[in-house]
């Protein structure tokens, strides 16, 4: 029979380790969800504040859309300069 080694430790499971140790902040999901329930009910009262809301969406996406774009030409010239 094959003898027992203990296996090295997995990355996943150090990193789950470390947050289990580290006490989580209940205001991180706290806040998020305080400001989404008065969003809904704000939608609720007046729905015109939903076409605000995906208007604003739409333009941050675009604005990161259009930085992540540059951020990854400047990365493939740069990575270019290092080949040659």
């Amino acid at each position: 029979m094959a003898e027992s080694v203990p296996m090295p430790m997995c990355p996943m499971a150090e990193t789950c380790k470390g947050m289990m140790e580290k006490p989580f902040s209940g205001l991180a999901l706290l806040i998020p969800g305080i400001v989404l329930i008065i969003l809904g009910v704000s939608v609720l009262i007046e729905p015109r504040i939903l076409l605000w809301l995906v208007a604003v969406a739409l333009i941050v996406t675009g604005i990161a859309m259009m930085m992540l774009s540059r951020f990854m030409r400047k990365i493939g010239t740069r990575f270019q300069g290092m080949q040659e």
